[in-house]
């Protein structure tokens, strides 16, 4: 087996390929001359799944190869993973790596962003895939292929560390060393899951050329690491096309004055380049201050956000909360005070976009009503629901919320939107039961930090 070697301050050199072919096509009959995926002189890694013949320029992945330190990729360790090979004379789309539960496939890379195209499919029966990435980033959503087809989708992870260029670090909450790890380590992690999902090969290519969407906030933003939570920032790589980054450097439990001492601005604006953009949603927790200057305090820290990354020649863009899970009769009230409205004035005197999640959210639940609207929360019992935070539903459609405010504002990342989204009204939402991205086999009873 071929080993891929990390070379100290350098990428490996990528092995030369016989054919370039563009991802996201669909690729026809797996009968045919080998084909690589990417143009050679691109492609940093290679991997070819399955037991069959190897495609040459790629590295064999079996049901056996566990991630190590010293291997440098592999599944993770548990993975339920079996293999087949079809034959015929395609390496790379004659055999596939497949499981009936979800499994994870690892890289070690350095930070940054990533070019990811993977080729799924089975020669000889359907296939469907969904690909999440790091920590639950929605990626690919149930990619389907017939029996004989095979289908080549890319989209673009972002990858990083606590240590933040100049000196000094992020100071990780204890739930993002152990829970959340996936989030900050040396990995770049594939979830492969849905109701069959058939790998054939994957390829990593090094993006850094494109621009990142960097994501701050708190529980209802950041990237949960298990069912029933979930929360936009992570459904939102799903809505837009391989040609833009979203890094989540949401946490839970933050308000904005808490990330700023966590330095998790600093870590933001040593990554920033010219184009970047920067979402920025709080409230939840920062409404909870006692403090008597507190609505003057967030608004001059949203003031600071701003002009820092604009010194950076990048977009800030303010985001107003999402609203709780509070009715009077059928009418959604208000319980984060004069937070929606200080973001909404802060945009206005600084000049910023803002995204109203509040007015969306607002009307997203009374369209379905009080309690049809539970469906969007996570269910934490047989009829318990956390008021606050999302499951699967609820942060698909607040993403969506997100999506079409990007549309709305008229920003230049709208163009960057995926080609399926056709826009949404949030008084008209997604019936629910359309919505079928698989849930998690791993769950949680531990509430998320904030409320």
């Amino acid at each position: 087996m071929r080993v891929i070697a990390l070379l100290a301050g350098s990428l490996a050199r990528p092995r030369i390929t016989p054919l370039a072919l563009l991802g996201g096509m669909v690729l026809g009959m797996f009968a045919g001359a080998p084909r690589a995926l990417a143009a050679p002189e691109k492609a940093m890694f290679r991997f070819d799944f399955g037991p069959g013949k190897v495609q040459p320029g790629y590295t064999a992945v079996l049901p056996a190869t566990v991630y190590s330190a010293e291997r440098g990729y592999g599944f993770e360790p548990g993975a339920a993973v079996s293999a087949a090979d079809r034959g015929g004379p395609d390496a790379l789309r004659g055999d596939f790596c497949t499981s009936d539960r979800p499994f994870f496939f690892s890289v070690a890379v350095p930070e940054g962003n990533y070019r990811v195209t993977v080729l799924l499919g089975d020669p000889r029966g359907t296939s469907i895939t969904t690909v999440r990435a790091e920590l639950r980033r929605l990626m690919l959503e149930k990619v389907r292929t017939a029996s004989g087809k095979a289908v080549a989708r890319t989209f673009v992870v972002n990858v990083r560390r606590p240590e933040i260029a100049g000196g000094g670090e992020v100071r990780l909450k204890g739930r993002e060393k152990t829970d959340e790890i996936r989030a900050w380590d040396e990995r770049l992690t594939l979830e492969f899951g849905d109701a069959r999902p058939c790998v054939c090969a994957v390829e990593i290519t090094r993006a850094d050329d494109l621009p990142t969407v960097f994501l701050l906030g708190d529980s209802t933003v950041c990237d949960q690491p298990r069912a029933p939570f979930s929360s936009w920032g992570q459904m939102l790589p799903r809505f837009f096309k391989p040609e833009v980054a979203v890094a989540n450097h949401a946490q839970s439990g933050e308000s904005l004055e808490s990330s700023l001492g966590a330095r998790r601005m600093d870590k933001v604006y040593s990554l920033m380049k010219p184009g970047d953009y920067v979402l920025v949603q709080y409230g939840h927790n920062d409404m909870k201050s006692r403090r008597p200057d507190a609505l003057s305090r967030y608004r001059s820290a949203l003031k600071q956000v701003a002009d820092e990354t604009r010194k950076r020649r990048g977009t800030p863009v303010f985001v107003t909360p999402m609203h709780r899970h509070r009715f009077v009769g059928n009418t959604v009230t208000n319980s984060l005070m004069e937070y929606p409205d200080a973001v909404r004035q802060a945009g206005r005197e600084n000049n910023v976009p803002v995204i109203d999640l509040s007015a969306m959210s607002k009307s997203l639940y009374e369209a379905l009503g009080p309690e049809p609207s539970l469906a969007l929360f996570a269910r934490t019992g047989e009829d318990r629901y956390d008021r606050t935070h999302h499951g699967g539903y609820g942060s698909y459609e607040l993403a969506k919320c997100v999506v079409e405010g990007i549309r709305r504002n008229k920003l230049g990342l709208a163009r960057h939107i995926a080609d399926d989204f056709a826009g949404f009204d949030p008084s008209r939402p997604d019936p629910v039961a359309s919505f079928g991205v698989p849930d998690d086999a791993q769950r949680t009873v531990e509430r998320p930090l904030g409320d």
